[in-house]
């Protein structure tokens, strides 16, 4: 019997991405495969969205992977730390870099290897990454120095898109629309969030991450309501259904306990394969198609449910964790956390399925 398992939906990716395309019509589409394609496999995601116009990735590590399982779009690293080495890697493989501090221009400056395709990165008010608007002009004279580089375009992050009508985001467009007036090259400004909520972000290319993998960003809607698909479906079998009187305890810390005779159900994942820890008792889980509350504490190997409500339910049956009808954003507000983390930081226990 397999344990925890996952099936990754191609089809879904691809209808995914034929959303973004609706509504950034007059945009390119650099998908974000960062984390290992947001816990989906970062090969397997690429190869399914062929039609995407390039990739986005963090590192240098991550580029080479798809490098090397022969995707040939254009790359660009987003968050990379430069030395000699790495300029050198990235023109051998063209891979694009985004520049976002000094230290990197000090490496470029030295580069004399292949010709490097970089990218601007302005911090609009995300601070983090990224030069100060003010800088544009200084930034792009100090690029436009070197030999051997040549800057494809300009970029920035929203850090607030997920709210509509925040003026943050709006105040972070006009200052991006204001520092890159009149320079050459693209311009790329929105997230997930951006595609769905702000057009006036869309620019020259976006740059979407979760909604291609099925879960919405925004804080008002879900993903169906955005005609979005769930990539991700995660499983594990009901591996025992035992009867357990009334008033006894369940799991570890006893934290819950039974308030009648009732049948308790044990599932095998656990945090040893991902599942969050933290998930409270009444976290949703289907099992035959019946939402059923988890109870007590998620254990390493296993978690248990209250079955009342699915006396259908039977040892080998297979319960959804999250995709296959239940909204891996609604598991995640159970658990006080965001779809990101449930996807990337599940673990090399879980079978993966690409279908």
């Amino acid at each position: 019997m397999i344990r925890a398992q996952v099936v990754i939906d191609r089809s879904a990716l691809v209808h995914n991405l034929s959303r973004v395309r609706a509504l950034a019509a007059h945009s390119r589409v650099y998908a974000a495969v960062k984390a290992d394609g947001y816990g989906h496999g970062a090969v397997s995601v690429a190869q399914a969205l062929g039609d995407a116009d390039g990739f986005a990735v963090s590192s240098l590590d991550e580029a080479l992977q798809l490098r090397w399982a022969g995707v040939d779009k254009p790359v660009v690293m987003l968050s990379q730390p430069l030395d000699a080495t790495v300029c050198a890697q990235a023109g051998e493989h063209g891979l694009e870099i985004v520049v976002f501090h000094d230290s990197q221009l000090d490496a470029l400056a030295d580069h004399l290897g292949p010709p490097l395709t970089v990218w601007i990165k302005l911090d609009t008010g995300m601070h983090r990454l990224g030069f100060a608007s003010a800088r544009a002009a200084e930034i792009e004279a100090r690029l436009g120095g070197c030999d051997n580089v040549r800057v494809a375009g300009w970029l920035t992050h929203l850090a607030c898109a997920d709210a509509p009508n925040r003026a943050d985001t709006q105040a972070q467009v006009d200052d991006f629309a204001a520092a890159t007036s009149g320079r050459e090259g693209w311009r790329s400004i929105a997230n997930s969030a951006g595609v769905l909520a702000w057009p006036d972000a869309h620019a020259d290319i976006v740059r979407p991450g979760i909604m291609l993998y099925g879960s919405s960003p925004m804080e008002d809607r879900d993903a169906a309501s955005y005609g979005l698909e769930p990539v991700m479906h995660l499983t594990a079998p009901l591996i025992a259904r035992n009867h357990i009187p009334a008033d006894e305890p369940i799991g570890y810390g006893a934290t819950w306990r039974t308030p009648k005779a009732m049948d308790v159900g044990v599932i095998g994942i656990g945090y040893g394969d991902g599942y969050p820890r933290h998930a409270p008792s009444g976290t949703p889980i289907l099992l035959g198609g019946v939402r059923v509350p988890l109870i007590g504490r998620v254990s390493m190997d296993m978690i248990t449910v209250d079955l009342r409500g699915a006396p259908q339910a039977a040892v080998g049956d297979r319960a959804t964790l999250w995709g296959g009808g239940l909204d891996v954003d609604e598991v995640a507000r159970h658990a006080g956390t965001i779809a990101y983390e449930l996807f990337c930081r599940l673990t090399p226990r879980v079978r993966f399925e690409v279908v």
